[in-house]
C-alpha cells in the first residue's frame, strides 16, 4: 500500500511540473525595451566605435537594404530588433554579396569604408 501511494505522489507532482513547464514555455516573449538611444526594433549606427552619448547618428526599421554613402573608418552597429531579425553589411550596393548576420541584440565595431549597403531580415 505504501508503495502504490508512492508512486502515486511521484507520478502526481510530475504532472503538475509538467503542467507548469508548458505553461511558462507557452508565454509571450519580452519585448526588447529602448538601449543606447535606439529604439526597440530597429538597428542604429553609431559614428566611431563608441555608443556617441546614446546618440544614434543613423536608424533604420524596415526589412530590406539600405545603400549607403560617406561611411569611412569605424562605426558603431547595434541590432535592436525584435523577433529574432538579423543584420547585414554589404559590399555591393542593393544589398548585394552580403556578409555575415549580426544577431538581435548583438553590436559590432565596424569598418565601413568597404561597405556599400545593409540588410535588414527577418
Amino acid at each position: 500500500m505504501a508503495v502504490r501511494t508512492f508512486v502515486a505522489a511521484t507520478l502526481a507532482s510530475l504532472a503538475l511540473a509538467g503542467t507548469g513547464l508548458a505553461t511558462s514555455a507557452s508565454a509571450a516573449p519580452a519585448v526588447r525595451a529602448d538601449a543606447h538611444g535606439c529604439k526597440s526594433g530597429y538597428v542604429c549606427i553609431y559614428p566611431g566605435p563608441s555608443w556617441n552619448n546614446d546618440k544614434p547618428s543613423y536608424r533604420y526599421f524596415d526589412y530590406g537594404y539600405y545603400n549607403l554613402r560617406g561611411f569611412y573608418g569605424l562605426y558603431r552597429i547595434f541590432n535592436n530588433q525584435t523577433g529574432g531579425a538579423t543584420m547585414s553589411t554589404c559590399l555591393g550596393s542593393d544589398g548585394t554579396r552580403c556578409e555575415g548576420k549580426l544577431q538581435m541584440g548583438d553590436w559590432i565595431d565596424k569598418d565601413m569604408t568597404p561597405i556599400n549597403s545593409i540588410r535588414l531580415q527577418a
